[in-house]
């Protein structure tokens, strides 16, 4: 009995130990998509198929945003900094006007981490496309293929293989930088049969490619810069900028809301729980005192951002927009005076990344008599 527990036991390691094994020589490939209609979803599909008929190549598929597609809605979210856990990407997008999608666009800006740290640096990488009539998707994958580039990963190219197979009767989108389908030619019928080959042929490229380079880069990350990480509440301290408490909202709504990497946050001149020098210029106030409470609302909004970044200011990539109304008499013209001590104030808490559009304008009321309201937009990471 105690024999047959050890050989039992025996089994059972070595049975683990080929899995682990079997886990770390796994060639992990991710198929990251952007698709509207479907349509690019569909050849992300033959791109799987092909990786993972090349022995030892696992692919997963990836969103890099929501979507109300039914077919999308089971496709799990990526998450930015995963991408560096995988041996090779396959990125598709539909085209856009010569371009990648708004929503893949969307997505590399969330990678300027990546890109700093040269994550993705000699990381294999293909690209696919799905465009309408056909028009522009060489452009729309060369315009991908610049973005891949600038994060300095190695671009597989379809080249002319499978060419030989092709219908040249048909449309194709049978490009050498990557398989593309021009969806609105023989609605019903795209991808076709060659271009799905094509796309599991790419597949199959890309990883044999990747299981060939894995291990062997030599890219180590970058350190963080001292001026990626400034001390935001020394900083504000030496500038004797002092950052008030939160402000309470006083209805349904919130101080601020995020969508996607955008932060929007909408305050008044308040000061200690009651409106700072309220009421209307030409009549109440003087334009020393609206300029006083422009600082004043400015520094709400600051402090509002701060909690939306969880404490961290270094996370806040640009001031977008500054829109500015301010409650005045109706042959006021000097807005623009008025909104100055706003845009000086967030241009020296963020220095180049303050710097922002604006809009500005006149009310003949604001709420709870405030002189002026600001509205902020802010891109964060």
């Amino acid at each position: 009995m105690k024999y047959l527990s050890l050989l039992i036991l025996t089994f059972v390691g070595t049975l683990l130990s080929q899995f682990s094994m079997a886990q770390e020589t796994t060639t992990q490939l991710l198929v990251l998509i952007d698709s509207d209609q479907g349509g690019t979803y569909t050849l992300a599909k033959e791109i799987a198929q092909g990786i993972e008929r090349w022995p030892g190549a696992k692919a997963t598929i990836k969103k890099v945003k929501e979507s109300q597609h039914p077919a999308l809605a089971s496709i799990p979210l990526v998450q930015v900094e995963e991408l560096s856990n995988y041996d090779g990407i396959a990125f598709g997008s539909p085209v856009y006007f010569g371009n990648i999608s708004t929503g893949m666009s969307a997505f590399f800006t969330q990678t300027i981490d990546l890109w700093t740290q040269r994550a993705l640096e000699e990381m294999p990488a293909t690209v696919f496309m799905s465009g309408g009539s056909g028009a522009a998707n060489e452009l729309a994958l060369q315009s991908f293929w610049n973005t891949l580039s600038v994060h300095g990963m190695v671009l597989i190219p379809n080249g002319i293989q499978g060419f030989e197979t092709i219908d040249r009767t048909k449309t194709q989108g049978n490009s050498v930088l990557g398989i593309t389908s021009p969806t609105s030619i023989d609605k019903g019928n795209r991808p076709t049969k060659e271009e799905r080959l094509l796309a599991q042929n790419q597949g199959e490229k890309l990883a044999r490619i990747a299981q060939k380079l894995k291990g062997i880069r030599s890219v180590e990350p970058l350190t963080q810069t001292q001026e990626s990480a400034i001390d935001f509440d020394q900083l504000l301290k030496d500038k004797k900028i002092e950052l008030p408490q939160l402000p309470k909202p006083v209805g349904n709504y919130e101080l601020y809301v995020r969508s996607g990497n955008l932060v929007f946050i909408n305050q008044v001149a308040l000061k200690d729980g009651k409106i700072f020098n309220p009421g209307k210029l030409g009549m109440d106030v003087t334009e020393e005192q609206v300029k006083e409470a422009t600082k004043v609302t400015m520094l709400n909004v600051l402090a509002i951002l701060k909690e939306a970044v969880g404490g961290d200011l270094n996370k806040v990539q640009r001031c977008v927009q500054l829109i500015g109304a301010f409650n005045t008499v109706d042959t006021y013209t000097q807005h623009a005076a008025l909104m100055n001590p706003a845009s000086d104030l967030v241009v020296e808490v963020l220095d180049e990344k303050g710097k922002h559009t604006r809009n500005i304008g006149g009310a003949s009321s604001l709420p709870l008599g405030s002189s002026v309201s600001i509205q902020a937009v802010f891109e964060v990471e």
